[in-house]
């Protein structure tokens, strides 16, 4: 690539990769919560005047106005449906495309995989705020931009899990992976406040800025991203020898497991192969639940404080970033935890148990008050985020270098694209029911959430106790993975 020269310490270039992977999926996530601030700008309670202006008052045509009311086709009573309907087209193309994307990503330069896929993602989430300058109300035009932009933004998760997994060893992944993860929830926070910022006067603007923001980054990721297979670097504990045309000092035996490729039977792909992984459907079923909980609060979260709290959508939306927060606090949490006691499934099933309650204490609490309410944000962000965040990153790169893989680091692309893909099915799922169900009243979402989360606790049991049972037989092996 590049413009980084060759002759910096290994350690500065996992830094470098840590940071610069950080902020590229920060950017993805920038991208994505624009429509969930932008909501309550789309439709606007204007009821009480049409009434008024419908009811026989021949005096007040012109009050009911586009300026001051709903964006069409979003003003029509059915709006939430509408609004699920354009989270569900983009969450149910990036579902689809993460099985797809994980295929296509382990035969393609990463570095180019993921600039591509930032630059379009670039485009279809600008796309969606011409729509506001160009006066746009069909709503086929919406649906195509969801639909193309979730399919384009496959292409980020697998890339920079495969990069930082080739980067860091297993040695303290949970708290390495915990700490990255939190761009999931920084990149919630930053596109909060991009968005927020702009959507009562333009809320074009609130998906352009977003767009040119990931679009400049699938420039930098182009310039600047070092993927480990291609400078066939070093691991965290490789010592100093040259090893081939390597640029670092690398000795050719002691790389931990990070080794040359080996085959894979012609009969037998990295796909089946992931699928015989003892926890790997497990894990992919229980983030199905987890992602659902998840992703629902990403797109409904601003709308349900504006509604329970009676706040515009300006402060709503900074509000919600409470929630990221605690994400933020409760991803690092269960990787510290799951790093020191080795046992991941539990970890996250504590985590699930507690979710539940907690959600149905939020739902009651938010009438409270402003105070109650961001407590409640903080602690179910931490509890929510937290087994979604130790899934997708410490138990992907645990199961994507497993032994039957052979030591082949572009096999992380395909198990992490398995888990993430069916993770994203319960994303898809989740805003759909939720704009369905809370035209019956908001508690009916909140009781899908606590259900979703008992679920996702049990699909889990079984590697609790095989974790639980395990601890009092053996210890592992040193260097060993914990899940097999």
């Amino acid at each position: 690539p590049l413009l980084l020269p060759p002759v910096l310490s290994p350690c500065w270039y996992r830094a470098f990769t840590f940071g610069l992977t950080f902020l590229l999926y920060t950017s993805f996530h920038l991208s994505r919560k624009p429509i969930s601030i932008v909501k309550s700008e789309l439709h606007k309670n204007c009821s009480a005047l049409h009434e008024l202006s419908t009811a026989g008052s021949r005096q007040l045509p012109n009050l009911h106005t586009e300026t001051d009311c709903s964006w069409k086709p979003f003003d029509k009573s059915n709006y939430k449906q509408l609004l699920g309907a354009m989270d569900y087209s983009f969450l149910c193309a990036y579902a689809v495309g993460m099985y797809l994307s994980g295929i296509i990503g382990e035969r393609l330069p990463i570095r180019l995989y993921l600039t591509f896929g930032m630059l379009m993602s670039g485009l279809f989430t600008c796309l969606f705020g011409l729509g506001r300058i160009y006066n746009i109300h069909n709503l086929s035009f919406y649906i195509f931009v969801q639909v193309a932009n979730g399919l384009v933004q496959t292409t980020g998760w697998p890339s920079v899990v495969t990069c930082i997994g080739n980067w860091f060893g297993k040695g303290r992944r949970g708290l390495i992976m915990g700490i990255w993860n939190s761009h999931t929830s920084v990149g919630n926070i930053l596109g909060s406040l991009i968005a927020g910022y702009w959507v009562s006067s333009n809320w074009g603007l609130s998906f352009i800025v977003p767009g040119l923001v990931i679009a400049a980054m699938g420039v930098v990721c182009f310039l600047f991203l070092i993927e480990r297979d291609e400078w066939k670097p070093f691991h965290l504990f490789c010592s100093s020898h040259y090893h081939e045309s390597s640029p670092f000092k690398v000795p050719p035996t002691s790389c931990d497991t990070h080794q040359r490729p080996g085959p894979v039977p012609q009969s037998q792909g990295y796909a089946s192969l992931s699928f015989s992984i003892q926890g790997v459907i497990e894990f992919s079923l229980c983030l199905l639940f987890a992602k659902l909980v998840s992703y629902t609060f990403l797109f409904w979260l601003p709308l349900y404080i504006t509604k329970a709290a009676h706040l515009d959508a300006k402060k709503a939306g900074e509000l919600s970033t409470l929630f990221d927060v605690g994400g933020i606090v409760g991803g690092i949490l269960a990787g510290v935890i799951s790093d020191k006691l080795g046992k991941r499934a539990t970890t996250c099933a504590v985590m699930l148990l507690l979710a539940a309650p907690t959600l149905y204490g939020f739902s009651m609490i938010s009438e409270f008050g402003l105070g109650p309410t961001i407590g409640m944000l903080l602690v179910c962000g931490g509890l929510v985020n937290g087994p979604y965040a130790l899934i997708t990153t410490a138990v992907s790169a645990d199961l994507g270098t497993h032994k039957s893989l052979k030591g082949n680091s572009r096999a992380l692309s395909t198990v992490t694209a398995i888990i993430d893909g069916t993770g994203s099915v319960g994303a898809a799922i989740g805003p759909l029911l939720a704009g369905v169900l809370s035209s019956r009243g908001w508690n009916q979402v909140f009781y899908m959430l606590m259900a979703a989360d008992f679920l996702a606790l049990m699909l889990l049991l079984r590697l609790v106790t095989k974790e639980l049972t395990s601890a009092n037989v053996v210890k592992p092996r040193s260097g060993s993975t914990t899940v097999e």
